[in-house]
């Protein structure tokens, strides 16, 4: 790790002071806030409740999530931490520039860090994020999400997932632009008809034969009268069946018959 100048020992003391921090806590902090270039920072420290991740303009994640006043004092010592690097440049000697792991091209991220086995560098002007995965570079199109967070979950449903504007992003819902420095082609999407078919095709339904009433049955009420009634419930259970008479006039045409029993 680098050593600070002695101003930014003297600068990180008295920052240490001012929010109650260790300055072994506070060094910590100021290395993580130094390497996401100001304006993010992932760390893990006692103080800070173990591990933890900060983004400039409000975004703080704690082992601890529900102690909001230690969110609140470890939100205000990363701010005055990357307001301490953007102007005093020279509390950090200049180090050895590295040789950077992504692809040629993207220029320099706005953001980059790393979990477990994973490293990731965002490129907010290009909409591009670079993840290197045991030294199989992918690089994505960020689309127009403005990138707040990176978190890879632990166990046999793992999964790398963003934060963004839109709320949690899965990483394999974004396209891949290329892999390992070659460019990947990503297919067109079937582009959807401009007319969509109907749901189902029109039936045109003929209305049923009309029904020749029954014979009026004679007052006497003689059995043969009955037989006739009773034949012509019948017929009309036939046509009832065939789809011939609705329900309700089925029903109405039998009501009618027994009427005159």
């Amino acid at each position: 790790m680098q050593q600070l100048s002695p101003q930014g020992q003297q600068a990180i003391a008295q920052i240490a002071s001012r929010h109650g921090f260790s300055i072994d806590a506070t060094t910590h902090m100021l290395w993580a806030v130094y390497h996401g270039n100001g304006s993010m920072a992932q760390f893990s420290h006692g103080e800070f409740a173990g591990s933890g991740q900060w983004m400039r303009g409000g975004m703080i994640m704690l082992g601890d999530m529900f102690n909001n006043q230690l969110k609140g004092r470890v939100d205000a010592l990363c701010n005055d931490l990357s307001q301490l690097l953007a102007s005093q440049r020279d509390l950090i000697p200049a180090p050895v520039a590295p040789t950077s792991w992504w692809p040629d091209g993207l220029g320099s991220p706005s953001a980059s860090g790393g979990q477990n086995q994973l490293r990731y560098a965002w490129f907010a002007d290009s909409r591009r994020l670079a993840v290197d995965s045991g030294g199989d570079v992918w690089v994505y199109d960020t689309l127009d999400h403005h990138i707040g967070g990176f978190s890879q979950q632990q166990g046999s449903g793992s999964g790398i997932t963003l934060s963004s504007q839109y709320g949690t992003v899965d990483l394999g819902s974004l396209p891949v632009v290329m892999r390992n420095g070659q460019a990947v082609q990503t297919p067109m999407p079937i582009p959807a008809p401009a007319i969509a078919p109907p749901p189902f095709e029109p039936v045109t339904y003929a209305p049923p034969p009309p029904v020749a009433p029954p014979p009026a049955a004679p007052a006497s009420g003689a059995p043969s009268d009955a037989d006739a009634i009773f034949a012509s419930i019948e017929r009309l259970g036939e046509l009832h069946s065939r789809g011939l008479l609705s329900e309700q006039e089925f029903i109405g045409k039998k009501a009618e018959l027994l009427g005159r029993l």
